[in-house]
C-alpha cells in the first residue's frame, strides 16, 4: 500500500513562504530577541553601535546593516580585521575586544543562517585572553569593614548590605544577583539563572544571607515579579538596578571604608572563592560548587595563586645555583 501523501494547498505555502521572508531589519531585531540575558541584549547592541560608529561614524542602522550584510568574504573579513585593529591600537583589555568582536561575528552568522549574507566570519581569530592571572581582592578584615561602613538604618543601607552579602556571601556574579525578582525567594533559597543558562537553579543562603535579604525586601515590598533590587533615586526609582549600577555601589562603599585596592563585583568573587579555600583547607569540590564553575580546573587556578606555588617553585630553583 502506497503512502498517502496529504495535499497542501497553495495559500498555505503561500503564506509559509511569506513569513519565512526576512528583512534586514528583521535580522537585527531577531538577533537580539534571540540573546539569553537582557545584559547580553545590551552588551551586544552597545558593541554592535561601536563597531559601526569607528568605521562610519554612526550607530548601527538599518541601512548600515543591509551594507554590511551584502559584502564580499573576502570585503567583510577586511572590514572586521580592520575593526579589530582598531581596538588593538586603543589598546583595550582583551577580553573587551572579544566581546565586541563576538557580537559582530553573532550577528553575521545570524544573518548567514536566514540567507541574508553569503560570507563567514570564522577567519576573525579572538585575542588571546589569559584567564585569572589575578584572583586576589579583600581579605575577611578588609570585607568586614565594608560591611560595618553601611548604614543599616537606612533604606539605601538595607539594599547596599543585601548586595554586598550575596556578592560576598554565595560569590554571586552581578549579572546573576540584578536579574533575580521578589518571587525568586523561596523557603530560604535563591533562585537564579547562572550565567549561560537559561533555567534557574537555587543556592542556599546563610542565616545571616537570608536576614539581610529579608530586611531589604520588608521596605523593598514588591510583588513577586517585580526586580529584588531596584534603583533609589528619583529619575530612576523603582526600575531594576543595573550590573553598572551594583559596581558603584560597592566602589563607593569600598573607598568610605577606607579599602585602598579597587574593588569590584567581580573581585568580590574572587576575594570570596580564595578565602574560601584559604578558610577550607584548599576544599575545591565545595568551592565549585559555591561559584558555580563548570570546570574544576578553573577552581584549580584560585588555588595554586592563593598557595603561591609558582613562587615557591622559583624559590626551589634559585636555592639550586
Amino acid at each position: 500500500m502506497s503512502a498517502i501523501v496529504p495535499k497542501v494547498s497553495g495559500s498555505f505555502l503561500s503564506s509559509i513562504k511569506a513569513a519565512a521572508q526576512t528583512t534586514t531589519i528583521d535580522v537585527w531585531e531577531d538577533f537580539l530577541k534571540l540573546q539569553i540575558s537582557a545584559n547580553t541584549k545590551r552588551t551586544y547592541a552597545s558593541a554592535l553601535d561601536d563597531f559601526f560608529t569607528r568605521l562610519t561614524g554612526s550607530a548601527a542602522n538599518p541601512q548600515q546593516i543591509q551594507e554590511l550584510l551584502r559584502l564580499s568574504q573576502f570585503e567583510a573579513v577586511g572590514v572586521v580585521l580592520k575593526y579589530k585593529g582598531l581596538l588593538l591600537d586603543l589598546g583595550l583589555a582583551p577580553s573587551t575586544i572579544n566581546t565586541r568582536l563576538s557580537a559582530v561575528k553573532s550577528l553575521a552568522n545570524h544573518a548567514r543562517k536566514l540567507g541574508q549574507c553569503s560570507f563567514s566570519l570564522e577567519d576573525v581569530t579572538h585575542v588571546h585572553v589569559e584567564k585569572y592571572r589575578d584572583t586576589s581582592g579583600v581579605g575577611v578584615k578588609a570585607y568586614r569593614s565594608i560591611l560595618n561602613e553601611v548604614d543599616r538604618s537606612s533604606v539605601k543601607g538595607k539594599r547596599d548590605y543585601a548586595i554586598l552579602r550575596l556578592l560576598w556571601d554565595n560569590a554571586l556574579r552581578r549579572g546573576e544577583l540584578v536579574a533575580t525578582n521578589v518571587g525568586d525567594l523561596r523557603e530560604g533559597k535563591l533562585w537564579i539563572v547562572g550565567k549561560g543558562k537559561t533555567q534557574q537553579q537555587s543556592i542556599d543562603l546563610a542565616l545571616r544571607t537570608l536576614a539581610a535579604l529579608e530586611e531589604w525586601l520588608a521596605v523593598r515590598a514588591g510583588a513577586a515579579n517585580e526586580p529584588i533590587f531596584i534603583a533609589l533615586d528619583g529619575r530612576s526609582y523603582g526600575k531594576r538596578l543595573s550590573g553598572r549600577s551594583v559596581a558603584r555601589v560597592v566602589d563607593w562603599v569600598a573607598t568610605d571604608a577606607g579599602v585602598t585596592k579597587h574593588l569590584s563585583p567581580h573581585r568580590i568573587r574572587h576575594s570570596s572563592i580564595t578565602t574560601f579555600l584559604d578558610a577550607s583547607g584548599g576544599d575545591v569540590r565545595t568551592a565549585q560548587r559555591l561559584c558555580r564553575h563548570s570546570r574544576l580546573d578553573t577552581l584549580m587556578i584560585y588555588d595554586d595563586n592563593r598557595q603561591g606555588l609558582q613562587g615557591k617553585a622559583s624559590g626551589v630553583l634559585a636555592d639550586l645555583v
